[in-house]
């Protein structure tokens, strides 16, 4: 079954991106995995650990409400979040890969930000970029 996948990180842009790959899911018919990848290492510690688990259980509440098919995926395991996103778009027969956007000063928008450059530029499939709203 083809699906939507989502980048979900508990911030504004994070929620942004969940809110449309909730919407195109319920408009193709299509499964939605959403992807909350982390790095690891020092700063991700037990603390961070019980916030992201809390996070991604009002994800559940809310896509469950909706009715919307879907899979989380948590994954902390050192690889980029883009190549995490990536490959689970590609595993996933991913129709659409949604991912948001931050606001960025004039100088930060000279630089897109790696991990949203690297989606847009290696996924196989089209990427919506989702600004978070202001």
């Amino acid at each position: 079954m083809s699906t939507v996948v989502v980048g979900y990180v508990p911030k504004p842009e994070g929620e942004a991106a969940l809110e449309k790959a909730a919407q195109e899911a319920e408009l193709r018919g299509l499964k939605l995995v959403v992807v909350s990848s982390h790095r690891g290492g020092p700063d991700y510690d037990e603390k961070a650990a019980t916030e992201q688990d809390a996070a991604l259980e009002d994800v559940r509440r809310r896509l469950d409400a909706r009715g919307v098919p879907y899979v989380i995926r948590q994954l902390v395991r050192g690889f980029d979040p883009a190549d995490d996103l990536i490959s689970i778009a590609e595993a996933n027969g991913a129709e659409l890969l949604v991912i948001g956007l931050r606001r960025r000063s004039p100088v930060g928008k000279l630089i897109l930000g790696s991990n949203a450059q690297r989606i847009l530029l290696d996924s196989h499939c089209p990427v919506l970029a989702v600004k978070a709203g202001d």
